[in-house]
Order: structure tokens, then C-alpha cells, then sequence
């Protein structure tokens, strides 16, 4: 992953949902499948995830290869309410590996203490548009962004025109209509505004199926 963009990536069933009825998610995918995203996670400038993923898994976003020695992606949420706790493996790692909450109104002065960088756009309360977010991104130098999730995020990305590529792992189960989907609500009624995507790899990890797309 080496041009400026975009990636989604998505870790669903094979009927695209992401965890069970009470969020069970880990882990739907195989090992293989793992060891690939830390993989694509190395190729990026920024991890970035919405604030309920943040708060459901307390993930570290770093790049876990045997031999990896090269800096580590920032880490980027999407928190218009600053709500990542100062206790956070985020928030705690901040002064070690750069570490940003997009959010409205002032900073949180117990996440700027430490470490954490609060970008602030717009109205307190106010979720900033996709296209701020870039924008605001791109003025701290970070251009090739690795999304991760959750599913509101990915679904304002994709309904912005702002996903240039999409990495879609599925795994060999079903959850079925009460598992919880893998994106949130998208605008179109018609087919004709669909954004649409084309194949460019299918790869196995695994018992996992990986497919990459570029849009069109």
C-alpha cells in the first residue's frame, strides 16, 4: 500500500457481518489473515477507527511483525466527543507512537497531557465530514490512511466517495440476520449511484478468503 488514499479494510462472514448478536468478534478470521493487516498496517501513515471500536476492543492499531523495525503508523480516532479514556492503551502510548482524536470543540486537557493530538473541527458536537477529516489529516503530513472501523465510519467514507480501496477478508462462517453488519446505513436508493469497485487480487490466507478492490 504505497499510494496516498483511502484503504477500508473489512473482516465479516461470508454474509458480511462482523460480529454476533452480543458482539462477539474475536476472531472471526484466521491467524494468516491477522499477520496480512499488520502487514497492510506497515504499508500506511495512519491507522484510523471511529470511537466505539476504540471503546468496545481498547486496541493498540501497531504493527505486531516478527522483525518490524520501522516507525509505527500513527493511530487516528474518530471521537467528535472526546471520549477515549485517558486509561486507554491509545491514550497511554501516545507520547510513543503519534496518536490523534479527531474531535469538535476544545481539546481534552487530560488527553493532551498525554500526548495525545487533538484535532478540532468545527462546532462542539458537530461530527466532522469525512472530507474535513482528510483535509485535517493531510495538514499533519498523513496522506495513505488504513480504516479500519467501525461500521458508521466506513459507511460516511463510502457514502463521501472518500474508500479507493477496499480489502475485504471473509471467513467460512454465517452469523445469519442478528449478527451485526459490517457497515452502517448508506444513502442510495438507485443502483446508478453506487459507487462501484473493480477486483485487482483474491488472495487465501488461510481458510480466509482476502479480495482487494480499487474503485472505479
Amino acid at each position: 500500500m504505497t499510494a496516498s488514499g483511502v484503504t477500508l479494510k473489512l473482516a465479516t462472514s461470508l454474509d458480511g457481518r462482523i460480529a454476533t448478536a452480543t458482539g462477539e468478534s474475536r476472531w472471526i478470521t484466521g491467524e494468516a489473515a491477522r499477520q496480512e493487516v499488520h502487514r497492510l498496517r506497515a504499508g500506511c501513515q495512519a491507522v484510523v477507527i471511529g470511537i466505539e471500536t476504540a471503546l468496545a476492543d481498547d486496541p493498540e492499531l501497531t504493527v505486531r511483525l516478527e522483525g518490524h523495525q520501522a516507525p509505527q503508523p500513527a493511530r487516528v480516532v474518530l471521537d467528535t466527543r472526546q471520549r477515549l479514556s485517558p486509561a486507554s492503551k491509545l491514550a497511554r502510548t501516545a507520547r510513543v507512537i503519534p496518536t490523534y482524536i479527531v474531535a469538535s470543540g476544545p481539546a481534552d486537557p487530560a488527553l493532551v497531557d498525554l500526548g495525545v493530538r487533538v484535532l478540532s473541527l468545527g462546532r462542539e458536537g458537530t461530527r466532522p465530514a469525512p472530507d474535513q477529516v482528510l483535509g485535517a489529516l493531510r495538514s499533519e503530513g498523513l496522506e495513505r490512511l488504513f480504516l479500519e472501523g467501525g461500521g458508521q465510519v466506513a459507511a460516511s467514507f463510502l457514502a463521501a466517495g472518500r474508500v479507493d480501496r477496499l480489502v475485504w477478508f471473509r471467513a467460512p462462517l454465517i452469523l445469519g440476520a442478528r449478527g451485526r453488519p459490517a457497515l452502517g446505513d448508506l444513502p442510495w436508493d438507485r443502483l446508478a449511484d453506487v459507487p462501484r469497485f473493480r477486483r485487482v487480487s483474491l488472495a487465501e490466507f488461510g481458510p480466509d478468503l482476502c479480495e482487494t478492490y480499487e474503485r472505479i
